[in-house]
């Protein structure tokens, strides 16, 4: 697995702002996969300034595990809203490269295109792989949205001066919303049927969920 845009992650605030900025124009919100065989669930967690990285990859529809890859490595790179993907971004692809083969389809505990800039770290991961994703984080980052209706699947949209960005998804009825949006090559309608799709009567989806029933697991076993 190389990456097909590369770009340094030792970089200042201000240089990271400008990556992004530069490689946002390159993200595709239509979709570009075809058959789904595989989808993975990405998650970091992190303890005494150790970063580590769980990728679960999942058989679909039926969800069974096929696949696990873990990595960890010292955090290096501040926590700053908007710039996870330059705290992270490392570990996940030094995770992701232990994979026998990339799954069709990534969900980031994360943002996608709801993100300042349009480029959180489903997009930027997507793009430096050419690999569709999908963001699916627990916290709004950016936008406005109204509170969607309390059953499950019903969805309110998130907006920037009025461009969709992303929705507020009830993935379990009477359980406050996660926020989906695209990564890149997979649109908003099929980002959140495919997270939809991977809940098992949880409110995060089964790929991210066990993904960081890993991660944390892996601190007690390092």
């Amino acid at each position: 697995m190389r990456p097909i845009y590369q770009h340094p992650w030792n970089v200042s605030l201000s240089d990271a702002v400008a990556i992004q900025r530069r490689l946002a124009c390159h993200i595709e919100w239509d979709n570009r996969f075809s058959q789904i065989d595989t989808i993975a669930g990405v998650d970091v967690c992190i303890r005494n300034d150790k970063l580590h990285a769980a990728v679960v990859v999942l058989k679909f529809p039926v969800l069974q595990c096929v696949e696990t890859a873990l990595a960890e490595q010292p955090a290096t790179f501040p926590y700053r809203p908007g710039l996870l993907a330059f705290r992270e971004g490392p570990v996940i692809l030094k995770a992701l490269k232990k994979l026998k083969r990339l799954p069709d389809i990534t969900i980031f505990d994360g943002h996608g295109r709801a993100h300042p800039y349009q480029i959180g770290i489903a997009c930027h991961l997507g793009l430096l792989l050419n690999r569709p994703t999908i963001g699916c984080a627990k916290k709004r980052l950016w936008g406005q949205f109204e509170e969607p209706g309390n059953q499950k699947g019903q969805y309110s949209p998130i907006t920037d001066k009025k461009t969709i960005i992303g929705a507020a998804l009830r993935t379990r009825t009477n359980v406050k919303p996660v926020f989906v949006s695209s990564g890149h090559r997979v649109n908003l309608a099929a980002s959140m049927q495919l997270v939809l799709d991977c809940c098992r009567g949880y409110r995060l989806p089964e790929t991210i969920r066990q993904a960081h029933h890993l991660s944390v697991t892996s601190f007690e076993i390092s």
